[in-house]
């Protein structure tokens, strides 16, 4: 039964499937059982800086430094324009665009001390994307790195947007320096929403997942504190954007938990990647297993000896992956399987209960079973539809899905598993049409709907096919209008189109030219034939 909301606009608690829909909450341990009334800021934020200081570093970046009272000042004096200068009152959506910077992690802060709802969104997503979003989660107002200003504008001109890192006066860090460095947290409900996070599906179609402010609290006190065990003197950094509840988790909520620090990279290739846990004695490194397997093939790698903690989610570790990474630094890295829905890692394992190759176990405070196609366990050692239960769960806004991904209480993962005898559980493959591609989900009919735009296109058929560095990469089948040349120079141009139109990673590393696609006799594209065909093939 819900709780007394403090949110003035109702449109989350309105818009939240029926409760008859949702999961089975389960609160195994202690820390999870809150008051009713909880702002996680004031936890993760407030708390931090009265038990550790303010002069305690918090968020680092190669050309600065935040301490955790700038980071409570900066996200105080937010929170002051939010509700002063542009009228936010609690329950308000907000939604952020930029990269990993100091300034997006005290925005964040700023909307969630108000009482406000955030919707952290891709750097990288294009108009056309953006307007979907806003259209399903209706942000009253938008905080956008400067440089990004252009696609959200685009994407809806009615948008209310208010620039963050720019040099005018209407600029947030200019309007921001004028506010005072005190702010009175709004005493949201433990269950109003605190946050929608967005996801694809394989319809394409975006869905935004709700989570409560205990479910915050949630991850760092099940994962982060149970498998991960981080330290107050640990340094965090990774590659994950912070619109990922993956880079959530690593980079804000659970270095914060605990009064670590974190590395904050807007640019992650390798490179810069190891330049940073170098530099600043990284020990705590959050990224895709695509980002292990480049650092597999360094002749530097000593360079990160200062690790102590890998951990890999997004899509599955291959045992020889870890196994190497191991022989190499002598690091077992913590694989996890996650997920928007779920909000972070439900199941991994850590240091001596790790068994490579396999996912690692139930996360403390989370239940994990695999059943059949008509909802029973099946024995171990049998393959099944992972299903799972736990303190944080699927709870769409306003979206049917909600039935599919939810069943008699239990979340249904999308991931075929097999659980061995001694509860361990091993990855076979997704259950649907989603492409994981280096830690990104990509929704084939999403490059689909882009690549049938193209003059030259008649249609299309998206489908994932396996990859040594990226685990998998997005594969087109495209048939041409009749009299157009299917060659190379085609090839790159409908690639570059994709790229141009949608996020740059969803484009098509991989596209054949084809007389038809298959399709059953009500005309639906059957995408396993697809694959199938090209199986056969190579």
């Amino acid at each position: 039964m819900l709780t007394p909301s403090a949110h003035v606009d109702t449109f989350c608690r309105d818009n939240l499937p029926p409760e008859a829909e949702w999961p089975e909450f389960v609160f195994d341990v202690p820390e999870l059982h809150h008051a009713d009334r909880l702002n996680c800021a004031s936890v993760l934020l407030d708390a931090a800086v009265a038990r550790y200081g303010r002069d305690r570093q918090c968020l680092v970046t190669p050309t600065e430094t935040w301490t955790y009272g700038d980071l409570l000042d900066r996200a105080n004096q937010i929170a002051n324009v939010l509700t002063e200068d542009y009228g936010l009152v609690p329950g308000n959506r907000v939604l952020l665009r930029g990269g990993n910077t100091p300034w997006l992690v005290a925005c964040w802060f700023g909307v969630v001390k108000a009482g406000g709802v955030v919707v952290t969104t891709m750097p990288l997503l294009r108009a056309v994307e953006l307007s979907k979003l806003v259209e399903l989660t209706r942000p009253v107002l938008a905080l956008c790195d400067s440089r990004l200003t252009e696609e959200l504008s685009t994407a809806d001109p009615t948008l209310m947007i208010a620039p963050v890192g720019g040099s005018g006066d209407g600029d947030l860090t200019a309007r921001a320096s004028a506010k005072p460095v005190v702010y009175a947290n709004v005493p949201t409900a433990a269950d109003d929403v605190v946050l929608l996070a967005p996801t694809s599906g394989t319809t394409g179609t975006p869905k935004a997942t709700m989570h409560f402010h205990r479910d915050v609290l949630a991850i760092a006190d099940t994962f982060s504190a149970h498998v991960i065990a981080p330290r107050s003197d640990d340094v965090f950094t990774g590659t994950p954007p912070l619109a990922f509840t993956f880079g959530l988790g690593g980079l804000v909520i659970f270095p914060l938990r605990v009064g670590a620090s974190v590395v904050l990279l807007e640019k992650a290739d390798p490179d810069t990647l190891v330049d940073a846990i170098e530099k600043f004695s990284v020990t705590v490194l959050f990224t895709a297993p695509t980002a292990y397997k480049a650092l597999l093939k360094r002749d530097d790698i000593e360079r990160v000896k200062s690790l102590r903690r890998c951990v890999s989610a997004g899509e599955h570790l291959p045992e020889a992956v870890f196994t190497a990474f191991r022989e190499r630094t002598g690091l077992r890295i913590i694989n996890g399987i996650g997920g928007t829905e779920m909000l972070h890692i439900f199941i991994s394992a850590a240091d001596d209960d790790i068994r490579p190759g396999s996912t690692g176990r139930a996360v403390p405070g989370f239940r994990a079973e695999i059943w059949d196609q008509n909802g029973r366990a099946v024995p171990d050692g049998v393959p099944g539809l992972l299903a799972v239960k736990g303190p944080t769960g699927c709870r769409y806004l306003a979206d049917p899905r909600q039935r599919e991904f939810v069943r008699d209480g239990w979340n249904m993962t999308g991931d075929t598993y097999t659980r061995d005898a001694d509860g361990y559980f091993w990855y076979h493959a997704r259950s649907d049409d989603m492409i994981v591609s280096a830690g990104y989900n990509i929704g084939a009919p999403e490059v689909e709907a882009v690549l049938d735009q193209h003059p030259d296109v008649v249609e299309s058929a998206v489908i994932g096919i396996p990859d040594e560095d990226r685990g998998m990469i997005v594969h087109a089948a495209v048939v041409l209008s009749p009299n157009v040349v299917a060659d190379a120079a085609k090839i790159k141009e409908l690639q570059d189109f994709v790229k141009r139109a949608a996020a740059p990673y969803k484009y098509p590393r991989s596209i054949e030219f084809v007389d038809r696609l298959p399709r059953n006799s009500n005309g639906k594209l059957q995408r396993f034939k697809v694959r199938d065909r090209r199986e056969a093939m190579h």
